[in-house]
């Protein structure tokens, strides 16, 4: 698979928004040249706001901003933006369903080789709690892209979660990509595979590796954890009676926790969950050496599929 950068994209993506919706104001925390939103800098420049370091006063500002009518973005690496800021998105933009939408780069385990301190591994659970708020972590660069115009169009907070290093295109041209909405990327009979951000390629390779071992697998991008597709999963867990969620995310809390909430509620059906356990991140050289390390890896959705299937029969 052909590899692109999911925060390139979004840059590109949020001039070509800016041309189109003149009240969109994207607000940078210092990290414009990572975060890619300094094309949008470069194109927009009296639409642009970089506060520095500074993330709770950066989403304070986009709540002025959107009571105002306006539609802003707030932009950082993850760990920082919902970790330092929670508070004031929780308060200032949840809690009055004001329209901003907070775009953060650098999520989970992405930011490889700056340790534990800069991967974030439970964002998602943080995110999707609150009330009011739409969670979103795309499988691509292209379903990035088509994301940031979904956020952008809907009137409502909006967290989109995005990776740092260039990951496998899965989607070629479009992804038709609608808000809450599963894609099923692969069809099957004897389990399905729920994963989201980058886990949804290695989904794929598993599920295509264990048809060679005689085992139909389903897989589905479950991109929005929040509202969650309650009418796919229900259809899924009934026609394939076990589901492996993979994320890149705690295990804790995240799309694993959600769809097992979910399926306990609408049909109960075997659940394993593929995740970093309960862990801090850590500094490495590379990046899929560090998925692997922690257990996100094709090997591993593949041995949590045979193991549900064969324990199910």
């Amino acid at each position: 698979m052909e590899n692109l950068s999911q925060v390139e994209e979004l840059g590109k993506a949020l001039v070509k928004l800016g041309e189109f919706h003149k009240d969109l104001i994207v607000i940078d925390t210092d990290v414009s040249p990572s975060t890619k939103t300094i094309y949008f800098a470069e194109s927009f420049p009296d639409r642009f706001i970089n506060v520095g370091i500074s993330e709770q006063d950066a989403v304070g500002i986009a709540a002025g901003l959107a009571a105002s009518g306006k539609t802003p973005i707030v932009s950082g690496f993850s760990m920082f933006l919902i970790g330092r800021a929670w508070e004031q998105i929780a308060n200032s933009v949840a809690r009055t369903n004001l329209n901003v939408k907070i775009v953060a780069t650098h999520s989970g385990l992405s930011p490889y080789a700056d340790g534990g301190s800069h991967q974030m591994l439970w964002d998602i659970a943080l995110m999707r709690l609150l009330p009011n708020m739409k969670v979103i972590a795309p499988a691509d660069a292209v379903e990035a892209s088509e994301a940031a115009k979904a956020v952008v169009e809907c009137r409502a907070p909006c967290y989109l979660r995005l990776g740092r290093s260039p990951t496998p295109v899965i989607y070629k041209d479009c992804c038709n990509f609608q808000l809450g909405r599963a894609q099923l990327l692969r069809d099957g009979s004897d389990a399905t595979i729920v994963a989201n951000g980058i886990m949804v390629s290695l989904a794929l390779e598993a599920a295509e590796t264990l048809s060679l071992e005689g085992f139909d697998v389903r897989v589905l991008d479950m991109h929005t954890v929040k509202p969650l597709d309650i009418q796919s999963l229900e259809k899924t867990a009934f026609e394939t009676g076990a589901i492996v969620t993979a994320e890149e995310h705690s295990i804790l809390g995240g799309l694993g926790g959600a769809v097992s909430e979910a399926i306990a509620e609408i049909n109960p059906v075997p659940v394993k969950k593929i995740g970093v356990a309960d862990l801090f991140g850590e500094s490495s050289r590379s990046y899929p050496k560090l998925l692997e390390k922690f257990g996100l890896s094709t090997k591993s959705i593949m041995d949590a599929v045979k193991t549900i299937v064969r324990g199910r029969k």
